[in-house]
């Protein structure tokens, strides 16, 4: 299998720039996969897909303001730096900008104090890590997080070229746990006041957590699908989620997962607990679903329309036909659906 099988022609156009005004006003593209046929929908009626019993499953990450913009120390020249994950104390995995100029030893300033004279947050370059990572050493008086708070960015896409305004755009309402590089995007369409009719509705909502990472940002770079790696990311499930999921998966109801991250956590749980009920556990996936594969948990799902060639189209297609989604995203295409991260969404059933 070939990366080219899952090429389509997308115009720029329709990779949206901005989030919608209003969270639910986006359209719904709903996809039969037992025999392809497809409804044009807005995402309100989402609802009447979902049934009682059913396990909604909702990744509660909460990205933080991953992008830094600084300068070498010793030349002043402009840098870049991703987190991308903390891997011990004040050292993380990052990606930089520009890499070839900020190897090992590279020292990394970023903001001034009050007088202008000394950063407020520097950092010296460890180590090179694979696919291009560099593990980066953080040196500051005071608390992290505030000051990556007042001096970071939102971690946007870099096919997104409009600054983002609100921060609260780029999290989910029900984002709880801070750690990904970029949203779980499939649920930035709801609000809570949806979520609460989904409830009342006798939907069951069940929070996981995948902290979104490098996996996210590195495209499939050979021909065979099959030798792509997939960069590894931290899971966690409560006991009380676990229960949720044992339960649908006896029979009571169907899991519905949403967005890919949601997804590749349940079906990390699926394999790893193939023998027996899922329990409370955490750890790191790096769980590559593309056809061939068999579901273990997932029935459902909802996602956003995805770029050509990524490891997220070929998941969807996994689960429903590589045939049917092509197909499904010639009709959005056709019919100007927006793309990707601040875009329209798209239900599997």
């Amino acid at each position: 299998m070939n990366v080219g099988d899952f090429d389509f022609d997308l115009p720029e156009r329709l990779i949206a720039q901005t989030p919608l005004k209003e969270r639910t006003s986006s359209r719904l593209l709903v996809l039969h996969r037992n025999d392809g046929s497809i409804e044009h929908k807005s995402f309100p009626d989402l609802k009447d897909y979902l049934r009682p019993g059913d396990t909604l499953v909702l990744n509660d990450t909460k990205v933080i303001p991953a992008r830094l913009l600084g300068v070498k120390a010793d030349t002043g020249a402009k840098a870049e730096v991703l987190l991308l994950r903390r891997l011990e104390g004040d050292t993380w995995e990052t990606l930089v900008k520009p890499g070839k100029k900020i190897r090992e030893g590279t020292r990394l300033w970023f903001g001034t104090d009050a007088q202008g004279r000394k950063p407020l947050l520097s950092a010296v370059v460890e180590a090179e890590g694979e696919m291009g990572a560099r593990h980066i050493r953080f040196e500051y008086e005071g608390i992290f997080n505030e000051l990556l708070d007042r001096l970071g960015q939102m971690p946007l896409p870099p096919y997104i070229k409009e600054k983002l305004e609100d921060r609260e755009r780029y999290q989910t309402v029900y984002a709880r746990h801070e750690g990904s590089a970029a949203a779980p995007t499939a649920g930035l369409h709801f609000t809570q006041a949806f979520l609460e009719e989904l409830r009342q509705s006798g939907v069951r909502l069940c929070p996981i957590t995948l902290h979104v990472g490098l996996g996210t940002f590195r495209p499939v770079a050979v021909e065979n699908v099959q030798e792509h790696q997939m960069h590894a990311e931290w899971y966690n499930v409560t006991e009380e989620s676990a229960e949720l999921i044992n339960r649908a998966r006896s029979g009571d109801g169907r899991i519905v997962a949403v967005g890919t991250t949601s997804a590749r956590t349940l079906e990390t749980l699926g394999q790893r607990f193939k023998d027996g009920p899922v329990e409370a556990c955490s750890g790191w996936t790096d769980i590559f679903i593309y056809p061939g594969y068999e579901f273990k948990l997932v029935s459902a799902l909802l996602t956003n329309f995805h770029l050509p060639r990524s490891t997220l189209v070929m998941l969807v297609s996994a689960l429903a036909g590589r045939e049917h989604i092509l197909r499904a995203y010639k009709e959005a295409i056709d019919r100007e659906y927006r793309f990707f991260s601040f875009g329209d969404a798209m239900f599997i059933t």
